[in-house]
């Protein structure tokens, strides 16, 4: 195995990784497809692929430092395409693909947010996705241009693909890529991630915590526009030579056995994911299924991403006990964006450990002590201790570092933290100034440990109590009708105090009887009072591309009335009889793709008007006004012409 694991000198950039890719013939990244067939890529083929389809983005104009939005849902793509663009200097910028035509809008406004801040010269996506795309291309000044994957794919397979020889001359303070946060709190920012900050975080995660070792084989379904996904399961692997076999998220999404499966098949040995998913999976698992597997090959299922609910990885691990799954293969940590991507993990031998606490100190002084008597108690998941040369410490509001026990913001020091946010100077002051990163997370340590509580700006805070969000959320889990994993807390302005709302997705028809039986239970539980519950049909509430919860949108279009904007509609089947029909769904994307032309139209106008002074003649101006009149005319028409 080609790496600094095993003795060589580490490398300095990605780009030296790539370039030990050539001549290595064993396999780096098996892609499961969706239909269940396989591709297997060598790092030999990596490395051809990823040099040919850098001349492809050199012959599209594409220079060192320039940004190229990549919307590839699929890994067979993304993979070569993300090493390619670091060969050649540019800098990739990792976005989701369009989930689904019912939040076409919210996705067009989030796309078009992140366009403006990472100002791409070109967009690489798919062809189906194209017409999807082309509103907030239409947006964006800066875009020249789409290249399709299809395009950049036949143009490295064919046998006489030109090759990008040499690579781009790299610094280890060079941005690699920007790593959009996914906006649970806040609008996406864009995060710079450098090279240096990537050799040491995968160093901190690969060697110091997953003590990689021959044999070892990574299995992930993980979106590869995450920072979890990416640097995870293909930069990290790619650093350490570990192959990495992915799954699409669509399949694991319809059926998450095919993860496991894939752990069995594979004999995977190392695996992560955020809790909805361990909770998702133990929800669908069926028993004969897990007879088919044997899970002894595991070493670590880690668990991050967002606070982690003790009893779902309990019930993991219990319902995966007859697969010979170890317990102490479960691996809490605590990571994110601004970090690279992992800040802490506990011992690799180690079974999860929890930190049982006095409820009332907590709400009332945020004092993390252990419980006296028969006092009510809450409990949090242990998520271990930061890397070395590393340093993490709880800070209250005035910037006063706290003792063990105490509750405060996280902060974090080390190689790791990023440097910074994209064109962002003031969120950039306010996150990364004064010598640390404030992560935004409130916790504590005990010895070194350190156990996450939740976001500090989603506190609830009810007669001078302090709540987590997350607790009320778990505690309905349990009620049936209520979709697991799919429950909202956040509090209203009442006259006296904050109030408590929850927003739950359910099918269920008696939705007063559920909001019923919510309060009751939230108030036996916890002897709060709700002020409102407002049950919503699936697929309601907002998330973010990683599939967080949006505590704070949903809380804002609570507060504007606006909650069902985007519920998905229900079935015809379901629609009263005398309903009026929708609006004929092909006329109104017609409709929406005009606008998005014209809009796209004045964007040529604005540039071509821009950059008159830097042309040889007015002719050229007139062509390129021509030409986008003529691209319209012919994307309408083909539109329909479709039957």
């Amino acid at each position: 195995m080609h790496s600094p694991l095993f003795g060589e000198k580490p490398y300095k950039t990605l780009v030296e990784a790539i370039q030990s890719f050539g001549g290595r013939t064993t396999t780096a990244f098996c892609f499961i497809r969706p239909d269940g067939s396989e591709r297997e890529l060598s790092w030999d083929g990596l490395y051809e692929e990823s040099i040919r389809r850098a001349a492809g983005l050199r012959r599209a104009g594409l220079k060192k430092g320039d940004r190229l939005l990549l919307v590839l849902p699929e890994g067979e793509d993304f993979v070569p395409t993300f090493f390619g663009a670091l060969w050649a200097g540019v800098i990739p910028v990792p976005v989701y693909p369009p989930m689904s035509m019912g939040k076409l809008s919210s996705y067009v406004d989030t796309l078009a947010a992140i366009m403006a801040c990472a100002k791409p010269s070109f967009v690489c996506a798919p062809k189906k996705l194209e017409a999807t795309l082309w509103p907030a291309l239409a947006r964006s000044p800066s875009v020249q241009g789409v290249l399709s994957a299809e395009m950049l794919r036949a143009a490295a397979c064919a046998d006489n693909a030109a090759r990008m020889e040499k690579p781009e001359h790299i610094l280890p303070e060079d941005i690699c890529f920007l790593q959009f946060t996914s906006g649970s709190t806040s609008l996406p920012k864009g995060v710079e991630v450098t090279h240096a900050n990537l050799i040491a975080n995968c160093k901190a995660m690969m060697v110091d915590g997953l003590q990689c070792r021959e044999g070892d084989v990574t299995v992930s379904w993980l979106p590869l526009y995450h920072d979890m996904g990416l640097i995870g399961f293909v930069i990290s692997t790619a650093l350490y030579g570990v192959p990495s076999v992915l799954l699409s998220t669509s399949s694991f999404i319809r059926n998450p056995a095919l993860w496991l499966e894939a752990m069995h098949r594979k004999r995977g040995s190392i695996a992560f994911a955020p809790n909805f998913a361990y909770a998702l999976t133990s929800k669908r698992l069926r028993p004969e299924a897990i007879e088919r597997f044997d899970l002894s090959c595991v070493r670590v299922f880690g668990c991050g991403s967002e606070p982690i609910n003790p009893n779902t990885l309990r019930e993991f691990a219990s319902k995966l006990a007859p697969a010979k799954l170890a317990p102490s293969a479960l691996l809490p940590c605590y990571g994110m964006a601004e970090h690279s991507l992992a800040i802490s993990f506990v011992g690799l031998e180690e079974e999860m450990k929890t930190d049982i606490i006095d409820k009332a100190l907590y709400e009332s002084k945020q004092l993390a002590r252990p419980p006296k008597g028969k006092a009510e108690t809450l409990e949090f998941v242990n998520c271990g201790r930061a890397f070395p040369g590393h340093e993490m410490a709880a800070f209250d509001s005035a910037g006063k570092r706290l003792k063990d026990r105490e509750v405060g913001e996280l902060w974090l020091k080390g190689p790791s933290v990023a440097r910074g946010y994209f064109e962002n100077p003031e969120a950039t002051a306010a996150t990364f100034g004064g010598g640390w990163l404030k992560t935004g997370d409130l916790g504590y340590l005990v010895d070194g440990e350190v156990f996450v509580v939740g976001r500090l700006k989603d506190i609830i805070i009810l007669y001078g109590r302090n709540y987590d969000p997350q607790h009320f959320e778990w505690a309905l889990d349990c009620l049936s009708d209520i979709r697991q994993g799919n429950v909202v807390a956040f509090s209203r302005p009442g006259a006296a105090s904050e109030e408590l709302v929850i927003v739950a997705e359910s099918r269920a028809a008696d939705k007063e009887a559920l909001a019923l039986q919510v309060r009751q239970h939230l108030s036996e539980q916890f002897q709060v009072a709700c002020a409102d519950v407002v049950i919503v049909p699936p697929g309601t509430l907002p998330k973010t591309s990683s599939g967080k919860l949006q505590r704070r949108k949903t809380r804002e279009r609570y507060l504007l009335g606006s909650l069902l904007a985007e519920a998905p509609a229900l079935a015809s089947a379901q629609a009263p009889a005398s309903a009026p029909l929708p609006p004929e769904p092909r006329v109104d994307l017609a409709s929406r793709y005009a606008s998005a032309l014209l809009d796209k139209a004045r964007a040529y106008s604005s540039k071509a008007a821009r950059y008159a002074l830097h042309i040889r003649s007015p002719k050229e101006v007139k062509q390129k006004l021509n030409q986008a009149r003529k691209d319209a005319k012919a994307r309408l028409s083909h539109w329909f012409s479709r039957k």
